[in-house]
């Protein structure tokens, strides 16, 4: 007789393992998405998500996972590129409206990638520089 209890002995943990880390990824960039949607009223916490996103940004979370955290991050950069073209435009009054224009497309980004990583999967077009 085995002394080996037998629901462990028959038990496959690295196959559960790479769904545990990829679910606990994606949790991880919900919250991101989540950041970046409040810094539309608090600043620093895209920053916040902008560093959490470098860090988690590792291929052991699974390929969607870091579909996700590129996402952020161009996410991240592009609106500050966005961002500072508004800045400089505001000296002629457009920039406000593209300010506005601004807040709608980080907020699409946003929800898109939430709805993906929600269901799972990846982002679609994760290079475009618009939606």
């Amino acid at each position: 007789m085995s002394d080996r209890h037998p629901s462990l002995q028959d038990a496959n943990f690295d196959s559960q393992e790479p769904n545990t880390v990829q679910a606990s990824s994606l949790f991880t960039a919900k919250i991101i998405y989540f950041l970046y949607l409040a810094s539309l009223v608090i600043g620093i916490t895209g920053l916040v998500g902008l560093i959490m996103a470098y860090i988690n940004k590792d291929p052991k979370a699974g390929e969607v996972a870091c579909n996700h955290y590129r996402y952020q991050i161009r996410t991240f950069w592009i609106g500050m590129l966005y961002g500072l073209v508004c800045l400089l435009l505001m000296l002629v009054v457009v920039g406000f409206v593209l300010l506005l224009l601004l807040y709608i497309w980080m907020i699409v980004r946003c929800v898109k990638g939430l709805k993906a990583a929600e269901r799972g999967e990846p982002v679609e077009n994760v290079t475009s520089w618009l939606f």
